[in-house]
């Protein structure tokens, strides 16, 4: 991975991590002041509530797709020390797909005349659980790498013993 294509995906992770915690911090500080009156139709405090847990998600996979960079960037990736941010960012987007299904619920009631809203909102949450599989893929594809990238350190040792 090239030094710009580095730099260009922490920017954007830099970016993206300083606008959601920006939203973060605008719910914490609605829901603290209760200055907003509800009028009934949607329940505010628990989707600002569930708004916060679902950003938190994404925070939590925005830093571990940093760290997994840095490692591709040093050539470490192909390590057992990789699994533990794949095997973060796939329980980071279960949450996220929880949080949403949360927020389906909680919208539900409001959605009585039109339940094709619910069941879009349900798809999405299927769909988001969706990417937890790629993911998921995606990490055993790296367990085969990591076991290439070992037994082929195992053969090089061999050779050099034999040379």
């Amino acid at each position: 991975m090239g030094k710009l294509t580095v730099h260009a995906l922490r920017a954007v992770l830099v970016v993206v991590l300083t606008g959601t915690v920006s939203v973060q911090a605008l719910m914490v500080w609605a829901l603290v002041s209760g200055n907003d009156p509800e009028d009934g139709s949607l329940p505010l405090t628990p989707l600002r509530v569930i708004t916060i847990l679902g950003i938190g998600t994404a925070q939590v996979a925005l830093v571990c797709v940093w760290r997994l960079v840095t490692m591709v960037r040093r050539g470490t990736v192909f390590s057992h020390a990789a699994f533990r941010y794949v095997d973060v960012i796939i329980g980071a987007i279960v949450a996220a797909a929880l949080v949403w299904f949360a927020a389906t619920a909680l919208n539900a009631p409001g959605q009585r005349d039109d339940p094709g809203v619910t069941l879009i909102m349900g798809g999405i949450g299927v769909a988001i659980l969706g990417v937890a599989l790629i993911v998921l893929v995606l990490r055993m594809l790296l367990a085969q790498a990591v076991a290439r990238d070992v037994e082929a350190a195992q053969m090089q040792a061999e050779l050099d013993e034999v040379i």
